[in-house]
């Protein structure tokens, strides 16, 4: 009879184990080991012939390791006879590299994305893409679920003294709305000049923010600059608090550091990534349940979409 099981990597295994939790299964044992030169090996260490296999890995740092003891994995379940390879990415490595942005660069999204096809996923599961249309780069389904669902019931457990969403950048604005309009409130949004990467200046704020809750909605934190500078000038500009709400904990280079600053009152995330040592301010929601109740609606041929409207 037809069955599903769940596999992990070691990007982030008490994910793994709360979404195995969720569904009521124990995670499938695989031995994931590296020869003395840095190389990765599994080995599957159970029947999976005739199974829909789910493999939940999020393709964070050290990102290149991760990405490729994904692929790995998924090769040697191919190899096994499994009847389907569901790739449970909650956090997708490479989102930002998805378009020519300067002569002579390469689209890594859309490599990442053949890279998966041709090692034999037949779908993808993943949370807030940094771009819609990667999901265009496949040539399979491939289920862009929203972080937003779970960051609405937090936000309207604090209360706020007039909320107001905002967008850090123009690039965010479609975010942004869709998050103001799930809420009912109103958006502003904060026009960002970056000069290079992961270094930004904020130009102006196009809205009124005196006296109001300000919530910053983006897809990822990562060096916290851009969050950091945006509650900066949300600040000057009258802004009684400021929460950054981001669905990936990317958290590199200085990003702890800015969050201990007064300009942020609080930074909300999801576990997509796991955080060492999560400062004081820094509120983590879990995905996994949303996340092990798609898995089910995939195995049940039931819809998805209908989770989110």
């Amino acid at each position: 009879m037809r069955h599903y099981k769940l596999f992990t990597g070691s990007a982030h295994v008490s994910f793994a184990e709360e979404v195995a939790q969720c569904l009521e299964l124990s995670l499938s044992p695989a031995v994931v080991s590296h020869f003395s030169d840095g190389e990765i090996s599994v080995q599957i260490a159970e029947s999976v012939r005739g199974c829909d296999v789910f493999v939940i890995q999020p393709t964070c740092a050290p990102t290149n390791n991760n990405l490729m003891e994904l692929l790995i994995m998924i090769d040697a379940l191919k190899r096994s006879s499994v009847t389907s390879i569901n790739a449970v990415i909650p956090y997708f490595g490479y989102a930002r590299q998805d378009r020519k942005a300067a002569p002579r660069v390469p689209i890594s999204a859309k490599l990442v994305a053949d890279l998966l096809q041709t090692a034999g996923v037949t779908r993808v599961v993943t949370m807030d893409l940094h771009a819609g249309q990667i999901q265009g780069f496949f040539d399979i389904p491939v289920d862009n679920l929203y972080g937003s669902i779970v960051f609405k019931e937090h936000i309207e457990s604090l209360n706020l003294v007039r909320p107001i969403v905002a967008s850090p950048d123009i690039g965010g604005v479609a975010r942004a709305r869709y998050f103001a309009k799930l809420l009912n409130l109103d958006l502003v949004i904060i026009d960002k000049r970056r000069e290079r990467a992961n270094v930004s200046e904020v130009m102006n704020i196009i809205g009124d923010v005196k006296d109001k809750s300000v919530i910053l909605v983006d897809d990822m934190i990562d060096t916290a600059g851009t969050m950091f500078k945006a509650a900066e000038a949300l600040k000057k500009n009258g802004a009684i608090q400021v929460l950054a709400l981001g669905t990936h904990p990317v958290f590199s280079g200085h990003a702890m550091e800015r969050i201990k600053e007064d300009a942020l009152d609080g930074v909300i995330v999801t576990n997509t990534i796991p955080i060492k040592n999560p400062h004081s301010k820094i509120k983590i929601l879990s995905v996994a349940p949303l996340f092990a109740e798609v898995i089910r609606r995939i195995y049940r041929n039931e819809s998805v979409n209908s989770l989110f409207g």
